[in-house]
């Protein structure tokens, strides 16, 4: 009978497995800077160059339209539909691979706070932050509006068919999830890793907010400024994402919705 045991390799033992572990400093700052390669951070540059676009055209910022839900194929609606569902899953996959990330170092999706721990809570105060951003972006953008230093947004361009309500739902949905997944549970807790005190972590994330929301206009890039400032303080305080998605797809709900019944209706409602 052999006196070698299951794990032996030619007399010597086999290692063991190594648990994950976090990369060192300089990839895991390539990690990050290739996250944001891949989702929000191209999506500032783009807003970047359109806001230059914008800003040499001959007209003012107000008179021009920026439709963040439009439409994806002219006169056939069920191409329209598929394409506006594919988008919405192809957002989220930069969300799908923070959350393997994550596992890859050792860690997971709850250590953001994105998990169903606290339904209460998070539904609770996800509200009650919905409530406080979106006054008040309503008010910056009606304000910035009419000073000229926004574009008018035209929230919804969907044709009216029976689904545009639950596909601007989702496209909330999913602008929720992404933009407080990659840019504060996954933007801080990684950059807090690399040794960034919280708040100058806080203050990059919104600035990168901001930017990506700069083919909005100036008023609406520090709007988002503002925004981002109050969701990076919420998570550094709780420590959970989850509120924020909340929050947020609140916002966009009423802002995606709300536009197709109440734009046109409101004289005080640039549109």
């Amino acid at each position: 009978m052999s006196d070698k045991t299951p794990t032996d390799t030619g007399g010597v033992p086999a290692a063991a497995p190594r648990p994950a572990s976090l990369p060192d400093r300089r990839l895991l700052a390539w990690e990050i800077v290739c996250v944001l390669a891949l989702s929000l951070g191209a999506a500032a540059v783009s807003a970047l160059i359109s806001f230059l676009g914008v800003l040499t055209a001959p007209e003012s910022l107000a008179e021009h339209t920026a439709s963040l839900v439009r439409p994806q194929a002219d006169q056939r609606p069920w191409l329209d539909l598929t394409r506006q569902l594919y988008l919405v899953a192809a957002g989220l996959a930069p969300v799908l691979l923070v959350v393997y990330l994550l596992h890859r170092s050792g860690e997971s999706a709850r250590t953001i706070g994105l998990d169903v721990r606290r339904p209460r809570f998070d539904a609770a105060t996800g509200a009650l932050l919905a409530a406080l951003i979106g006054a008040g972006g309503l008010a910056v953008y009606v304000v910035s509006w009419h000073l000229g230093l926004t574009v008018t947004i035209a929230p919804s361009a969907l044709e009216g068919h029976w689904w545009d309500v639950p596909v601007l739902v989702l496209q909330a949905a999913k602008n929720g999830i992404l933009e407080e997944v990659v840019v504060i549970g996954y933007l801080l807790h990684r950059l807090g890793q690399l040794g960034w005190s919280p708040w100058k972590a806080v203050l990059a994330s919104s600035v990168l907010r901001a930017f990506y929301h700069l083919y909005q206009g100036v008023g609406m890039f520090f709007g988002n400024l503002v925004m981002g400032l109050v969701f990076g303080w919420f998570y550094h305080r709780f420590g959970r994402v989850v509120p924020l998605v909340v929050a947020h797809t609140l916002i966009d709900v009423v802002a995606f919705v709300g536009s197709v019944y109440l734009i046109g209706r409101l004289d005080w409602l640039p549109g």
